[in-house]
């Protein structure tokens, strides 16, 4: 009772917290159309057909009249009934992998669990069509013609984001690019695709020695026991979304701007940008082989000038 009691106050709180912010945004920023957003996306060369890995933030483009709805049309607009949509609809109850590997009892179940991910991925998640990978913490959600192909048997995969994973799926489609709208090239979590990847070859030492079982139903009501490594928290404490990691996410734009990789733009009111995938994932092979990575300290970004062929 007590639970369902802090429940239903925090559901209060939140949707409180929700309204204040978007008046807020109403009465003080510009007001984007779902039109607005579409065009911004082709201006950044988003197409019909295109496979898109949408990070976002609702917040940062302005107030959209319709809501995060008409954000997920205007994404389906410019991708096109050809193209596709994956959003991470990730459920930590824990807060962090590690807390969440260690919460007592922990079942994930996608029929009833939504996304801490916010507005939009919340959205896309209540949208027609969409098809969501089975993951005690890292749940994909996707729409469009490879929405199937590339959100199944994830709980099937050896780790999060290895191979059988929607990111390693996604690397491999025909016009994937990953999309920031609004943020900067921090929170991404296609980074962790190299990780997982290039395994014990990678520079740096990023998951705790453990592999955690958690347990997850699938949409049928099936139980699987998924393998979940969670990260090293000092390792993550210095990496590229970190508050205190300004310097890395300057570094990561200024390169991939110079390698002419990232194209730059304005959705809404929201600086954006857009990298082709698979140039993406070699571009940072590449880095780690001499040692960048979203890790890197100030000396090892030092050492490699930006832009070095």
């Amino acid at each position: 009772m007590l639970e369902k009691t802090k429940s239903a106050i925090h559901a209060a709180l939140e949707a409180w917290r929700r309204a204040t912010s978007a008046s807020h945004v109403r009465q003080s920023r510009p007001h984007v159309t779902r039109a607005v957003l579409t065009a911004g996306l082709a201006r950044l060369g988003i197409a019909h057909g295109d496979t898109l890995f949408v990070h976002s933030s609702l917040k940062s483009l302005g107030y959209v009249e319709g809501g995060a709805v008409a954000v997920v049309h205007a994404l389906q607009d410019a991708v096109g009934p050809q193209g596709t949509l994956l959003l991470p609809t990730y459920y930590l109850p824990g807060g962090t992998v590690r807390a969440t590997c260690e919460m007592k009892d922990y079942v994930f179940d996608p029929r009833r669990h939504g996304t801490h991910m916010g507005r939009l991925p919340e959205a896309f998640l209540a949208s027609d069509a969409i098809h969501r990978s089975i993951h005690p913490t890292h749940s994909v959600s996707a729409w469009g013609r490879h929405a199937a192909c590339l959100t199944e048997a994830h709980h099937r995969a050896p780790s999060i984001f290895g191979m059988g994973s929607p990111w390693q799926r996604f690397i491999g489609c025909e016009q994937a690019k990953v999309l920031g709208l609004g943020i900067s090239m921090g929170p991404v979590t296609f980074y962790h695709a190299l990780e997982d990847a290039m395994g014990d070859a990678f520079p740096v030492p990023v998951w705790e020695d453990d592999v955690k079982l958690l347990a997850c139903l699938d949409h049928a009501g099936r139980r699987w026991d998924v393998p979940v490594r969670p990260f090293d928290q000092a390792v993550a404490q210095r990496r590229i979304d970190h508050a205190s990691r300004d310097d890395l996410r300057d570094y990561f734009a200024r390169e991939f701007d110079a390698a002419g990789l990232r194209v730059n733009g304005q959705v809404g009111d929201a600086e954006s940008w857009c990298i082709p995938a698979q140039a993406f994932y070699a571009h940072l092979h590449r880095l780690a082989i001499e040692h960048v990575t979203i890790y890197a300290s100030a000396a090892q970004l030092a050492a490699r000038p930006i832009g070095r062929a």
